[in-house]
């Protein structure tokens, strides 16, 4: 197994997440707390709750999504040699080092700008508190269905884009619905700008990119067996 970014985030974050788990003093100086950072100007607090999460499911669902997805983005990412895709398309990734530094903008960004909306909601809300790589994830989910938008999901059987377009939708009606205390806005907004970023990197550093990716969409469905 090589060591590659994706590997490393996973580990990091599982690390410190298990940590916290029993540091209750370590978790609250890392959880997003906007009243800290608006009187004390903890900004720091926008990335450090990506790296903590509410209990071992929440974790392990988030660095299960994290690893498959992410390692599949990070190997386009970083590619140097043409890729094959499905439809005949063959492109060039970034390279391997523009493309970890964008990787790694891309996860990270997200946690950070996922987490914006909460701010400016929650600023002077003394009680909400949040955590969780979410925000990270679903941008990265939300980069793989750029790359491959018609190809099916085994569970559940859809396709990719359909998918995404539900989990907005679902997003945005259960933050509007709130009680579940769950982080939907993060969620949307981490799908939106993990869509957003990978499209305007693709425009300024690969044209190809961009075009493969109006391409595959224009293409529509294919057959569900064509995993």
């Amino acid at each position: 197994m090589s060591i590659t970014l994706t590997l490393i985030l996973v580990v990091m974050t599982s690390l410190i997440s298990y940590q916290a788990f029993g540091n209750e003093l370590m978790k609250q100086k890392l959880i997003f707390y906007p009243v800290s950072i608006k009187e004390r100007g903890e900004l720091y607090r926008f990335i450090t709750h990506g790296f903590i999460h509410g209990d071992l499911m929440h974790l392990i669902v988030n660095m299960y999504v994290l690893y498959v997805f992410g390692d599949h983005i990070e190997y386009i990412f970083t590619s140097e040699q043409e890729l094959i895709f499905h439809s005949g398309a063959t492109i060039k990734g970034f390279g391997p080092v523009k493309g970890r530094i964008i990787f790694l903008i891309l996860y990270l960004g997200a946690i950070i700008i996922s987490s914006i909306p909460q701010y400016f909601r929650h600023q002077d809300n003394g009680f909400y508190r949040a955590l969780g790589a979410s925000g990270g994830t679903s941008a990265i989910v939300f980069a793989y269905i750029l790359f491959d938008p018609w190809a099916w999901f085994k569970f559940p059987p859809l396709p990719a884009i359909l998918l995404g377009v539900g989990y907005l939708l679902y997003s945005s009606y259960m933050d509007k619905r709130g009680g579940d205390n769950i982080g939907h806005n993060a969620h949307f907004w981490g799908s939106v700008y993990g869509f957003v970023f990978t499209i305007a990197m693709a425009a300024i550093f690969q044209p190809d990119m961009l075009q493969m990716f109006i391409d595959h969409f224009l293409a529509g469905p294919r057959a569900p067996n064509n995993f």
